[in-house]
This record gives structure tokens, C-alpha cells and sequence, in this order.
């Protein structure tokens, strides 16, 4: 097994273990307005809702008047 077969395999069981029990992917962002809306396109952009069922699943806006919000997707597409 070549060094970047096991790192990809490493990366891939890293992200399995994020999974919560419903299998689905969560990562949450804290981010100024401007940048929360880049950031939530370009995960929308990367994982599309069709085949990932990608939502912004959470958000608030903050006392600093900053965006935390959570994006959730499956870990693949079908």
C-alpha cells in the first residue's frame, strides 16, 4: 500500500467518524455575514443538494454580529 493510498484511507475513516447516528455530515462555521454566505454557497456549490442533500441545517447570528450556522449533507452521493 503506497503513503497516499493510506492517507486517503485515513481522510475517509476521519470523515466516517464525523458522522452523527442519523448518517448524516455536520460541520458548523462562525463567520462575518459576507463571508457565512460565501461559505455556505461554495458548500452548496461543492456538494449539491440532488445527490448530497445539502442544507443549511442551523443558524443564529451572534452578539459580535457574526454567523454561526451548520451545514448538513450525506457523507456520498446516491
Amino acid at each position: 500500500m503506497k503513503p497516499r493510498d493510506v492517507a486517503t484511507r485515513s481522510r475517509e475513516l476521519q470523515d466516517l467518524r464525523r458522522l452523527d447516528p442519523d448518517g448524516f455530515f455536520r460541520k458548523t462555521f462562525t463567520l462575518p455575514v459576507e463571508d457565512a454566505r460565501a461559505q455556505a454557497r461554495d458548500f452548496l456549490r461543492e456538494y449539491p443538494t440532488g445527490g448530497y442533500m445539502t442544507i443549511v441545517e442551523h443558524w443564529r447570528q451572534l452578539p459580535d454580529g457574526q454567523i454561526q450556522f451548520t451545514m448538513r449533507r450525506l457523507p456520498c452521493a446516491d
